[in-house]
């Protein structure tokens, strides 16, 4: 399912329209967005949790030519899913 067909039918279950629907999403994960910059966490309950870690420096190996490298260290999304969610699955 793309975004155009999510929003679609999104829209169809509220009874709003596409472009109110649309607008609705952006906010959302525009907010998300917002919150998860500032380093905060994100949960939504029965679906789960978003946040940002840092990942820490680390040396690779090419295994072709051997040549060790240092890896910078960065920032990366981690989800963990709701119980809820995980239970949905089993």
């Amino acid at each position: 399912m793309n975004n155009k067909e999510f929003t679609s039918e999104l829209s169809h279950r509220l009874g709003y329209t596409i472009k109110d629907t649309s607008e609705l999403m952006s906010s959302l994960l525009s907010g998300m967005t917002q919150q998860l910059e500032e380093g905060n966490i994100v949960t939504i309950q029965g679906f789960g949790t978003f946040e940002v870690k840092k990942k820490a420096e680390r040396i690779t190996v090419n295994p072709t030519t051997k040549l060790r490298m240092l890896v910078p260290p960065k920032l990366v999304l981690g989800y963990r899913p709701g119980a809820q969610l995980k239970e949905k699955f089993k």
